[in-house]
């Protein structure tokens, strides 16, 4: 039976568009969908438990995103032959979609739900993980799970001036921006991206722009849910409450909450003053209650206690460690901290602590990208790690987790932007949270900043980072923009908005929003009030050390780059790899040799510069070609009857003869009369003798020739008829006169 298909398009308004389709594919999901753009075709799909597990108190979503390898036409690498664990790219992905969808479900929704995207045909010209948002709500809009609102993603970059939706690779190449933003119709959820020092206005008129497309994308998912049927929102078991120990509750801990948030504190002695409350308030029932009612007890003490410290917030401006709302915690930098890296640095911010540390090498080290979507390879990268030490917890390491990798890949998209074109070396930054109570990595961007400017690679700018948070009262229209904020003011907040960028405009933003409706007076009071406190933590940073080092230090390496005619690569290599496996052993180097445009680029790592030398030295003779008409310096390394043989002084081991003729304009009986082993002078490169074929040079080239001797005896004329005899004579000794005697 053909099925019933259902087709919604969005203009995108210069020539593009995008295709929502329904009814063909993945029909036992809950809800299903295909969106394609190009030849670039999504399959989203989602599934929801009909009730919750026993004892689940929070939202089981899993959100996945997967490329396959067929979809570009190519085979997944490696040995199995077969996707395996998601790349950092997709994990990336997933993350985008997550924190828009997250907090649209209902709060007592509980049952285990799963979405799952698929690109399942790809398009060089789109770039898929912009329809990924679109593709998951869109699902969602053809189910019946319970949702908030309708939402989407859009890519937004800016070529020439001109901000485009969902640029192509080749688009984004030649943009100065790359932003994802996720909305609903009314409001913004999530921003992220990364920005060449945009100023916080244009950062603004991006996010409307994407904005007004979104609102296209959300219109047609309206429309496509109207032309299937609207499904009727399934029943799911609520939450159960209790208003008499919500009262009871309440009225024992709020003001001891309040009194505590108030009185500013480190964030080990608030947690135990909190802790003390909530243990005066469980002894306020018996076993029996708590029993039957601890959970909606927990629950209830949460809600207390995040209400006072919202109130602290709002009625006082007190924050919880005692600061203003616009203070920044103290912080104290050092540069040099471990002395056999190439290059390291603590920042410390109040309770959340950074080490990074930096290393330096070869083309060799780069990242390699090998994705249905991308392929290529990264010279500098950051990996991020939060152990578990650094928030006072023991739990068991499980691999690095998405959160690590996000987090990482924000603080790498802040700084690549300062890293100059002519950057010889690979970098890799690894920033390891030693504490954490807030914007761990924003602390990171602070650190690696530091440890590169120790490394001595020549950032063009410092970068600093700050998060931003806020605390609105919807009903009263209270709000309050918080600059670096805590981990409790992130838990108990309304946004989580971090921003880095140098002292001229930012370079990378992340922003998630956990309420409907903000208005952009506050998305522009939070930015204003960012770049204040980015410029704050820079003049920190500087005191520190406000330029790159010179040089690279003594212990790390150095690198060279030098280019060669692609003809030498082999001879460079040598047989087997025997040449440069030699040269790298006697000289303590590394080599690397890349082919570019049929040139050899060949890169000379080394902590010695005496290796580094004579690295050079082997390659200029490898590569030496001398040119006719030139003149060389050479050292006699063997005499011989007929000549001696000389070697270049500019190109050890390229040896020539020099012929006797070609020593002195005097007839030369004995080469050893005029020159000696190990003599060194002057030659004159004459080219290839045409009758021996054969390299030739002369020293009597540059000698002065000698006047004509006038009393030398001129020469005899030649006898033609001593010719004629010679050469009869000639004629009888090969004619066969066998007359001995004649």
């Amino acid at each position: 039976m053909i099925p019933n298909v259902t087709r919604e398009i969005i203009d995108l308004g210069d020539g593009r568009s995008i295709s929502i389709e329904t009814g063909k594919l993945a029909k036992q999901a809950d809800g299903a969908v295909v969106i394609r753009m190009g030849d670039a075709m999504l399959l989203a799909t989602v599934v929801s438990a009909r009730s919750a597990s026993p004892g689940i108190d929070f939202l089981p979503l899993t959100l996945d995103y997967r490329e396959k390898f067929a979809a570009a036409g190519r085979f997944p690498g490696g040995f199995f032959k077969r996707e395996a664990r998601p790349t950092d790219g997709e994990i990336l992905t997933m993350r985008l979609v997550d924190r828009v969808l997250r907090p649209l479900f209902p709060k007592d929704y509980h049952a285990e739900t799963q979405v799952m995207i698929q690109l399942m045909s790809h398009d060089d010209d789109v770039m898929p993980d912009a329809l990924a948002g679109l593709a998951a709500s869109a699902a969602l809009a053809m189910s019946d799970i319970p949702f908030e609102t309708l939402i989407s993603e859009a890519r937004v970059a800016r070529v020439d001036g001109k901000f485009i939706i969902n640029p192509s690779k080749a688009q984004l190449d030649q943009s100065d921006m790359d932003m994802m933003i996720g909305a609903s119709m009314d409001s913004i959820a999530m921003v992220e991206g990364e920005m060449e020092e945009i100023s916080e206005l244009e950062m603004i008129e991006a996010i409307k722009f994407a904005h007004e497309s979104i609102k296209l994308q959300i219109a047609a998912q309206e429309r496509l849910q109207a032309a299937v049927g609207k499904k009727e929102v399934r029943t799911y078991d609520e939450e159960r409450s209790d208003d008499a120990i919500l009262e009871k509750v309440y009225n024992a801990s709020y003001d001891k909450y309040f009194a505590i948030a108030n009185e500013g504190s480190s964030k080990q002695e608030r947690s135990e003053k909190f802790s003390a409350v909530k243990e005066e308030v469980q002894a306020m029932f018996t076993e029996e209650e708590l029993a039957e009612n601890g959970d909606l007890i927990s629950k209830y003490l949460s809600k207390s206690n995040k209400e006072a410290v919202r109130n602290v917030i709002l009625d006082n401006g007190m924050r919880l460690d005692g600061r203003k709302t616009d203070e920044i915690r103290p912080i104290w930098c050092e540069v040099d901290y471990l002395p056999s890296t190439h290059g390291s640095a603590v920042f410390t911010r109040g309770e959340t602590q950074a080490l990074a540390t930096v290393t330096l090498g070869t083309s060799r080290e780069a990242n390699i990208i090998d994705r249905p979507t991308e392929q290529g390879e990264e010279n500098f990268y950051l990996h991020y790690n939060f152990p578990p030490f650094s928030t006072g917890e023991a739990r068991p390491l499980r691999g690095t987790s998405r959160r690590e990798v996000g987090h990482g890949n924000l603080a790498q998209r802040a700084l690549k932007g300062m890293i100059p074109q002519d950057n010889p070396y690979t970098v890799r930054i690894v920033s390891e949270i030693l504490e954490s109570n807030g914007s761990s990595s924003m602390a990171t961007v602070c650190a690696g900043t530091l440890a590169m400017m120790d490394a001595g690679i020549k950032m063009t700018k410092p970068v600093s980072g700050i998060a931003m948070g806020l605390i609105s009262d919807e009903e009263n229209g209270r709000w309050a923009v918080l600059s670096d904020i805590l981990g409790d003011e992130d838990h108990l907040g309304d946004m989580d908005f971090k921003v880095t960028g140098t002292a001229d405009g930012i370079t990378a933003c992340q922003m998630d929003i956990k309420i409907k409706g903000l208005n952009y007076e506050i998305m522009e009071q939070a930015l204003n009030q960012a770049r204040d406190g980015r410029l704050h933590i820079l003049d920190k940073l500087t005191e520190v050390i406000d330029t790159p080092r010179a040089e690279v230090k003594r212990h790390s390496p150095k690198i060279i780059k030098v280019t060669i005619p692609g003809a030498f690569i082999g001879a460079l290599i040598g047989p087997g790899g025997k040449v440069i496996q030699e040269l790298q052993k006697e000289t303590d180097t590394t080599i690397v040799i890349n082919e570019v445009d049929e040139q050899g680029e060949v890169e000379i790592l080394g902590t010695d510069p005496d290796g580094i030398d004579a690295v050079l030295r082997k390659i200029e003779s490898i590569t030496f070609k001398p040119k006719a008409g030139e003149t060389y310096s050479v050292k006699v390394i063997k005499m011989l009857d007929f000549g001696a043989v000389v070697e270049y002084n500019d190109a050890p081991g390229n040896e020539v003869l020099l012929h006797v003729s070609e020593i002195a304009w005097e007839r030369t009986e004995n080469v050893s009369d005029v020159i000696n082993m190990g003599d060194v002078f002057d030659v004159k490169y004459i080219g290839i003798d045409p009758k021996t074929r054969k390299e030739k040079v002369s020293r009597k080239a540059l000698l002065p020739r000698p006047p004509r001797d006038e009393n030398r005896p001129p020469r005899e004329p030649r006898d033609n008829n001593r010719k004629d005899d010679r050469n009869s004579r000639n004629r009888d000794n090969k004619g066969g006169n066998t007359n001995k005697e004649s």
